[in-house]
Formats: structure tokens, C-alpha cells, sequence
């Protein structure tokens, strides 16, 4: 099914990480990642929160052609410490199997992976520590640009709301609610 696929598209979010190491002598680390697909090679920015779990919150976007759905097995994410005093700032990476998520993808035309947890291997092969990474796998990329284009232009035709009507609409809240709490009182003594 892949020799006949046109060019597709594989969207990655990069979510957070939790209990990597720590590879910087003093302050607070900075950390960002180096997603490789293929022969492309993608960096996030820097990463918010804290040692313990940096955020990126961040999506990637990666043309993938049928000659990369064949030798492209795997998604590289190598994280990187920008410490200055570490000598090559290297934390860990996580390598994730595509082969099954291109297959199906290209079967079903779509496939969603929610954001799932991958160890972090270190230098000497040992786990420490877990990022979190979804996938989308659009297998008509046309399609794909068709639909970003679609949801652009619908983004720009919906009018700002003016701070005039802004300010109208939360005065006409503010009296009927108002309104409302005063009638339901004077309803309440009239009760009573």
C-alpha cells in the first residue's frame, strides 16, 4: 500500500517530559529537543515549568514521501540541555517505532495517537525519565494543506469584536442580572 501512497504528512506534538536527568552543574535547566524524521531535522523552543517537568506544548509538522515511509522507521527526539558548562548539553533521546502508525495511516488515510509517555535512553543505554508525544498521520497531504487553508480563511472572517461592543454587551449583562437578582428578592419578601 506505501509504494503507491502520495506525499503525507505526520504532525508530532511535543507535550512535556518528567524525571530526566539532570546534566547541568548550576541555575535552572533550559531544555529543548531535536525531533529528526528521516533526513528532517526540527528544534522546539525552549522548554517552560520546571526541572522536574519542562513543557513545550508544541507541534511539528514533517512532509514525509513515500521513499521516506520506507527507510524512515523511527522518530528521533534528543533532548538538550543549552547549560553552557555540559559538553555537548545532551540529556537523552527517545526513539519511536513509525512503521505501524505510517501503515495504518496510510490504510484509514488518518490516524491519531494521543500523547503517550516514551522512556529517555542515556548515553550508556539506561532509562531515565519519560516524554510525551502524539502523532497525527494525514496520508494526503493536498488534503492537509487544503483544510489549513480552509480553516486560515475562516479564521479571518469571523470580525474582531469591537471594544464598543464589547463594552455594550457586558453593560446589557451587568442590568439584566441585576435585574434578575432584584426581582427574584422582591419576589422572596413578597413570599415572606
Amino acid at each position: 500500500m506505501i509504494h503507491n501512497m502520495k506525499s503525507a504528512i505526520l504532525e508530532v506534538l511535543l507535550v512535556n517530559a518528567k524525571g530526566i536527568a539532570r546534566t547541568n552543574i548550576v541555575g535552572t535547566p533550559s531544555y529543548y529537543v531535536i525531533i529528526e524524521c528521516g533526513t528532517q531535522a526540527q528544534r522546539s523552543k525552549i522548554s517552560s515549568g520546571k526541572h522536574e517537568k519542562p513543557w513545550w506544548n508544541e507541534i511539528f509538522v514533517f512532509d514525509v514521501s513515500p521513499f521516506d515511509c520506507k527507510n524512515s522507521t523511527h522518530l528521533k527526539c534528543r533532548i538538550m540541555d543549552t547549560e553552557l558548562f555540559t559538553n555537548s548539553g545532551f540529556v537523552g533521546e527517545a526513539r519511536i517505532y513509525l512503521g505501524g502508525i505510517i501503515s495504518e495511516g496510510t490504510e484509514q488515510g488518518y490516524i491519531e495517537i494521543k500523547p503517550t509517555a516514551y522512556n529517555v535512553v542515556l548515553e550508556d543505554d539506561t532509562y531515565k525519565g519519560q516524554i510525551k508525544i502524539g502523532f497525527k498521520f494525514i496520508a494526503n497531504k493536498e488534503k492537509y494543506v487544503m483544510r489549513k487553508r480552509d480553516q486560515f480563511i475562516a479564521e479571518k472572517k469571523e470580525p474582531p469584536l469591537s471594544i464598543c461592543g464589547s463594552i455594550w454587551r457586558i453593560s446589557w449583562c451587568k442590568i439584566l442580572f441585576f435585574y434578575n437578582n432584584k426581582s427574584s428578592k422582591h419576589k422572596e419578601k413578597i413570599i415572606n
